[in-house]
C-alpha cells in the first residue's frame, strides 16, 4: 500500500518560486518511484482535477500540461522518495489544490496525464497564488 504526502506551501504571489514536494512511503518497503509514473494535478472550486506535469518511471521522459509549459517544471529526488513540481511565473488561476499522483503505468506523455491514468492520490495541498 503506497502513500503520498504533498507538502504545505502557503501563500505565493505572481514573482515567487514556489515548489512542492511529494513524498512517497510504503507500508512495506521497500519503495521506489522506479515502477511507475508519477505526476501533478490540480482542482479548482467547481472545476474538474486536470494534469500538470507527469514524469515517466526512471526518470526518462517528462511532460507538462500547456496550462504550465514554460512556468513549471516536474523532478524527483529516487534516494529520498520525493516528486517534486517547481512553479515559477506563478498566475491567480493557477490556484487550486495540487495533488500529487502514482501512475497506473510507467509512462509519461499527454496521452497519460489523464485522472484515469492514476491509481494513487496524495489528499492534496492548497495552493493561492494572489495578483
Amino acid at each position: 500500500h503506497v502513500q503520498l504526502q504533498e507538502s504545505v506551501p502557503g501563500l505565493g504571489t505572481g514573482s515567487q518560486t514556489l515548489s512542492l514536494t511529494c513524498t512517497v512511503s510504503c507500508a512495506v518497503p521497500p519503495c521506489t518511484l522506479d515502477d511507475y509514473s508519477w505526476g501533478w494535478f490540480r482542482q479548482a472550486p467547481g472545476r474538474a482535477r486536470e494534469g500538470v506535469a507527469c514524469l515517466s518511471s526512471g526518470s526518462t521522459s517528462k511532460y507538462t500540461a500547456e496550462l504550465a509549459r514554460g512556468r513549471f517544471s516536474v523532478s524527483d529526488d529516487k534516494a529520498k522518495n520525493n516528486v517534486y513540481i517547481q512553479m515559477n511565473n506563478q498566475k491567480p488561476e493557477d490556484t487550486a489544490v495540487y495533488y500529487c499522483g502514482r501512475g497506473r503505468n510507467c509512462w509519461c506523455s499527454s496521452t497519460y496525464l489523464e485522472v484515469s491514468e492514476f491509481g494513487a492520490w496524495g489528499q492534496g495541498t492548497q495552493v493561492t497564488v494572489s495578483s
